[in-house]
């Protein structure tokens, strides 16, 4: 499926990048520094987010409400007075088998991974014009769940089957909204995890890597970022 509509990606280029203090949003800041955009930084660690090298405002903040979410929009249309794209990198995960989730664990894995992108569009939407772009990262797993990381699996499919809606809903507005599905990506996460123990994985891609294509990607025409566009790269 495609669009006829690229995001041109320079100076005259608003960008917020939720999730930018993490490994895989970290790597996509670069990116879209070295196109020169304008930048809007959003993220938990306020210690991170000061760390980047890129310019634009910084904003540490706990997105998983709506007003956060708002507050985010708000902050890159005030500060450079449009927004062309919205990227979603922040996600959390736990791993163990099914008889063992806690709900509390649920909670956090929907609330990161499936609520916040989805609020974050919601926000978003008033403020894009023709040609804008909305991005979530869903992750190989939307593709094909696993044992020992259903719950986590769940939340990303979600979002996997809320991108096709609104991917076509947007549509009519000149709007595009990209999909990614990378493959398992050495950003950190699966050391990080809410619960549980990360299983023993192979050595996965490079966040520099996943992070080019995504941003190639929103230069171009492409509305679906499966899995194999990342292992052909």
């Amino acid at each position: 499926m495609a669009s006829n509509t690229p995001t041109p990606l320079g100076p005259d280029s608003s960008v917020l990048v939720a999730g930018a203090s993490g490994g895989l949003g970290g790597a996509i800041v670069d990116q879209l520094e070295r196109r020169g955009v304008r930048l809007t930084l959003v993220g938990r660690d306020r210690g991170k987010l000061d760390s980047l090298h890129a310019n634009g405002p910084r904003l540490a903040i706990d997105l998983r409400t709506p007003d956060a979410c708002r507050r985010s929009i708000e902050l890159a249309v005030a500060e450079h007075g449009r927004l062309d794209v919205v990227i979603n990198a922040a996600g959390v995960v736990a791993f163990g088998p099914v008889a063992d989730l806690d709900v509390d664990v649920m909670e956090e894995l929907f609330l990161t991974n499936t609520f916040v992108p989805m609020m974050l569009a919601t926000a978003a939407l008033p403020h894009l014009q023709a040609g804008g772009t909305i991005v979530n990262i869903s992750g190989v797993i939307a593709e094909q769940n696993l044992p020992g990381m259903a719950a986590y699996g769940a939340s990303k499919a979600a979002i996997a089957a809320f991108d096709q809606a609104l991917g076509r809903e947007a549509r009519r507005a000149g709007i595009r909204v990209i999909d990614a599905r990378p493959p398992h990506t050495e950003t950190g996460l699966a050391d990080r995890p809410i619960a549980g123990t990360a299983p023993r994985m192979p050595h996965g891609l490079d966040p520099v890597t996943v992070a080019t294509v995504i941003v190639e990607a929103i230069e171009g025409d492409v509305t679906d970022l499966p899995s194999t566009a990342f292992a052909a790269s």
